[in-house]
């Protein structure tokens, strides 16, 4: 059925059980830019119209009992783009911060950040850490922003932190395994995602959660990411839910 584009979309029960959703579900938010340009909008309106995106996936996503929800806010590369994108874009983040306190207090899910912060303007970061403090305490889906953040850069943040250990005695070069690397990347002490969503049709992971998505199912929409909504997130978990996940092995 065709709905008008001003019309709000009907949000019908998931049809998976609890037990076959994904723990932890990842997203690369891909397309805002693309977006306005096709709406005859400056790129930053793009940005704009996605953190309305951002607030109904993260509430649904709270809602259908996913544990976790990790989105590629900023990559290690988009610090190339425009500094008055960059500005844009940190102002946006220190904003939400602030008007989605109250949502994220009332659907008790707890924030934290993943990436490099020394390079986070001074004021988003501040917000940052007043909600992360605010919401320690909250018991529901952990919403986890990668900010900063580059997969290669964290493998690297890793390695040197374990090289730091051997050298100080504190580990062996023989007791390194894939728990020890686990435990020094930035999402230490979190699941690996089941699932990663990519919007506007890009075939790439764009080194994002490299380590962590090993065995996770990748879905991808042509949508943009302004115009994906809690529908499209359904039909990616009932795709997840059909899909035989063997993990290197046999199903037998």
């Amino acid at each position: 059925m065709n709905q008008s584009s001003t019309a709000t979309p009907v949000v019908e029960p998931l049809d998976v059980p609890q037990d076959e959703r994904p723990r932890h579900v990842a997203i690369i938010m891909d397309g805002n830019g693309r977006w306005a340009q096709r709406q005859g909008l400056p790129r930053i309106e793009g940005h704009r119209h996605g953190v309305a995106t951002v607030r109904c996936v993260t509430e649904e996503a709270s809602r259908l009992g996913i544990g976790q929800l990790t989105l590629y806010c900023l990559s290690s590369e988009n610090w190339k783009r425009p500094q008055a994108e960059l500005d844009f874009l940190m102002h946006l983040l220190e904003q939400y911060m602030i008007e989605e306190r109250t949502t994220i207090m009332n659907n008790n899910i707890r924030v934290s950040i993943i990436g490099r912060r020394e390079d986070i303007a001074a004021g988003a970061m501040r917000e940052i850490e007043k909600t992360t403090q605010m919401s320690a305490g909250n018991t529901g889906m952990r919403l986890c922003l990668a900010i900063n953040y580059g997969g290669r850069t964290e493998l690297v943040d890793a390695t040197r932190a374990i090289a730091d250990r051997v050298a100080q005695g504190e580990l062996t070069t023989d007791e390194i395994g894939e728990e020890t690397i686990a435990e020094h990347l930035y999402t230490a002490g979190m699941e690996d995602p089941d699932l990663l969503i990519r919007t506007a049709g890009e075939m790439r992971v764009s080194n994002y959660l490299l380590w962590q998505i090993s065995y996770a199912e990748i879905w991808v929409t042509q949508q943009c990411w302004p115009e994906f909504r809690e529908p499209d997130l359904h039909q990616a978990i009932r795709d997840f839910a059909g899909r035989e996940r063997r993990f290197g092995g046999l199903n037998l």
